[in-house]
C-alpha cells in the first residue's frame, strides 16, 4: 500500500476518488510527516454502501460471539506486537511523548480484550416472567447497523479503540474518520484488523476532512448510528445533521473539569508533594491537550500561595521538546491553529485581571525544540474568576486557571458553575467530606485523592455540555445495540374480542 492510499473501501486500499492528498504535519518541526488521501463525499457513500452490504448479507452480524470475541483478541496480541511501532507513529503524529504513545497502545489492548471478555461472558437473552406458563418472553440484543466513528486528533488510536471495539464485539459493521490532523495510527489499526481475519466490508475508513466526511456520515440515511468524540461545536452540527434521519448519536465533547484541593489534603510535606505533582500531571499532560484534563485549579483560600507558587516553580521546570526525545516530559501543541489558540487565551485572561505566574509565552528554540515547533511553555494563571473566558470556555492547551474558595459549598459552587460535566477531582482526608463532595458535583467521573486514572469495565462520558451516551464499560456496549422483546406463545388460542 502506497503512502497515499489511506481509504479502505470493502476491503481494499485506495485512494480518493478525486485524487486529492493531504500533508500530514509533525507539530515538533512543521515538517511533512506523510501524505494521506483527501477522501470526499463519493468515498464516504462508497464506503457506507459496503459496509451496508457486509451488514445486511455479510458474515460479521451472525458470527456467533465466541468467534467475534476471538478475533478482537487476536488483534489485541497484534497491538502488542507492533507496540513500538505504533507507539512511535502517535508520538510523531500527535506531538505527545513516546513512553504517552506507549501507555496509548496498551490501553487499547486492554480495550479490546475487555469488550471481547464481556461479550463471551454474556448470556443469550434476559428471560422475562410473562406470568403465563405457556408464553417464553425474553429479551435479546442485537447489532445497530451501520456505525459512523468519528474520531478526534488528541487520542487517535485511543478513541478508535473506544469505539471500534465495543462496535465489533457487538457484530456492527463501521466506517471511521479519525481527525484529518491525526490519521495515521488508525490507519495501522484497520490494517491490523483485515489481518486478524475481519470479512471485507466490516471495517471501512476514510481519511479527510470534517466537511465533507464527517458531515456525509452523519446525515448518510444509511447510517444506523453516529458515535463523535470532539468539540461543542462540530457535536451540535453532527446531532443536527443526523436528527432527520432519527439515527442513534452518541457524543463526547469534552470538558473544563475542576481539580478540588483542600488545605487538609497537604497537611504533611508528602501529602503537599503529592497533591502538587497530582495537580501538574492533571494540567499538562499531553500538553493539557485531554478533554479531562484539570485544566481549573480549586484550592481553598488557606493553601493558595504556598501551593501555587510551588506548582508554578514545576510548571517552569517541565521539559519541552520532540515527544520522541530522551528526557522529553511535554511535547508541542498539534497544530499552528491549536498554538494560536492557546496564545489568544493566555492574552484574554491577562486582559481581564489573571495573574501570571509561570509560562505564557512559546519557549525559546533547542536542540529538541525546533523553532519551526507549536511548542507553548506551561502556563499558571492565578487571580482567575468565573466570567473569565479562560475559565469557562475548554481551552484544550497548556493552561491552568487557579481559583479560590473558603467553604465546602463554596468549592462545591465553584467546581458545578461550568456548562461541561466530563470529570474532576476532590483531594481531602477527611472521608466524610470526600464523600459529600464527590455526591455533589455534576461530572461523569469523580476522582477522590487521585487524578485521570480509568478502567475499560467503568463508563466514560459526561453531564451537560460533555455530551450524549457513554463509552466503556457495560454501557459502551449497549450504545451499538438494539434491544428487542421476543414473546412467544406455546399454546395459541382464539382471543374473541370480536364478536362476529
Amino acid at each position: 500500500m502506497s503512502s497515499v492510499e489511506t481509504i479502505h473501501v470493502d476491503g481494499v486500499w485506495r485512494g480518493a476518488a478525486s485524487g486529492a492528498q493531504r500533508e500530514v504535519l509533525d507539530p515538533a518541526d512543521a515538517t511533512t510527516l506523510a501524505v494521506v488521501s483527501e477522501g470526499g463525499t463519493a468515498d464516504t457513500d462508497a464506503a457506507v454502501a459496503a459496509a451496508r452490504r457486509a451488514f445486511d448479507e455479510g458474515p460479521w452480524p451472525r458470527t456467533p460471539v465466541a468467534e467475534r470475541a476471538a478475533l478482537l483478541r487476536r488483534v489485541a496480541d497484534l497491538l502488542q506486537r507492533d507496540r513500538e511501532a505504533i507507539a512511535l507513529t502517535e508520538s510523531r503524529d500527535t506531538g505527545k511523548t513516546l513512553e504517552e504513545g506507549r501507555v496509548d497502545v496498551d490501553d487499547v489492548t486492554t480495550a479490546f480484550r475487555y469488550f471481547a471478555d464481556l461479550v463471551a461472558g454474556e448470556s443469550a437473552g434476559r428471560v422475562v416472567d410473562a406470568g403465563d406458563p405457556d408464553v417464553h418472553s425474553v429479551v435479546v440484543h442485537e447489532p445497530v447497523g451501520v456505525c459512523a466513528l468519528i474520531t478526534p486528533w488528541n487520542y487517535p488510536l485511543l478513541q478508535a479503540s473506544w469505539k471500534i471495539a465495543p462496535a465489533l464485539a457487538a457484530g456492527n459493521t463501521f466506517v471511521i474518520k479519525p481527525s484529518e490532523i491525526t490519521p495515521l495510527s488508525t490507519v495501522h489499526l484497520v490494517r491490523l484488523l483485515a489481518e486478524a481475519g475481519l470479512p471485507a466490508g466490516t471495517a471501512g475508513l476514510v481519511t479527510g476532512a470534517g466537511d465533507p466526511v464527517g458531515a456525509r456520515l452523519s446525515e448518510h440515511p444509511d447510517v444506523d448510528l453516529v458515535s463523535f468524540t470532539g468539540g461543542l461545536a462540530s457535536g451540535t452540527r453532527v446531532m443536527a445533521a443526523a436528527a432527520p434521519t432519527v439515527k442513534k448519536v452518541a457524543l463526547e465533547l469534552g470538558g473544563k473539569n475542576p481539580n478540588v484541593v483542600f488545605a487538609d489534603a497537604a497537611s504533611t510535606e508528602a501529602d503537599f508533594d503529592t497533591a502538587v505533582d497530582q495537580a501538574l500531571n492533571a494540567a499538562f499532560i499531553h500538553s493539557g491537550q485531554v478533554c479531562s484534563a484539570g485544566s481549573r485549579l480549586i484550592v481553598e483560600e488557606s493553601l493558595r500561595e504556598r501551593f501555587v507558587g510551588e506548582l508554578a516553580r514545576r510548571a517552569e521546570r517541565i521539559s519541552l521538546g520532540r515527544g520522541t526525545e530522551e528526557g522529553v516530559e511535554c511535547g508541542p501543541l498539534v497544530s499552528a491553529s491549536q498554538l494560536e489558540k492557546t496564545e489568544a487565551y493566555v492574552a484574554s485572561a491577562l486582559a481581564e485581571g489573571a495573574v501570571l505566574r509561570c509560562g505564557g509565552e512559546r519557549p525559546k528554540p533547542s536542540d529538541t525544540r525546533p523553532a519551526t515547533g507549536y511548542f507553548y511553555s506551561p502556563t499558571v494563571l492565578d487571580r482567575c474568576h468565573r466570567r473569565m473566558k479562560v475559565v469557562r470556555e475548554e481551552t484544550f492547551g497548556p493552561i491552568l486557571t487557579v481559583e479560590t474558595f473558603r467553604t465546602e459549598d463554596e468549592a462545591v459552587a465553584l467546581a458545578n458553575d461550568t456548562e461541561y460535566g466530563l470529570a474532576g477531582a476532590v483531594w481531602t482526608k477527611d472521608a466524610g467530606r470526600a464523600r459529600r463532595v464527590a455526591g455533589r458535583l455534576r461530572h461523569g467521573t469523580v476522582w477522590i485523592n487521585d487524578f485521570h486514572p480509568y478502567l475499560p469495565q467503568a463508563e466514560w462520558g459526561g453531564f451537560g455540555k460533555s455530551g450524549t451516551g457513554r463509552e466503556l464499560g457495560p454501557s459502551g456496549l449497549a450504545e451499538y445495540r438494539e434491544a428487542k422483546h421476543i414473546y412467544q406463545n406455546l399454546a395459541p388460542k382464539p382471543v374473541r374480542w370480536f364478536a362476529g
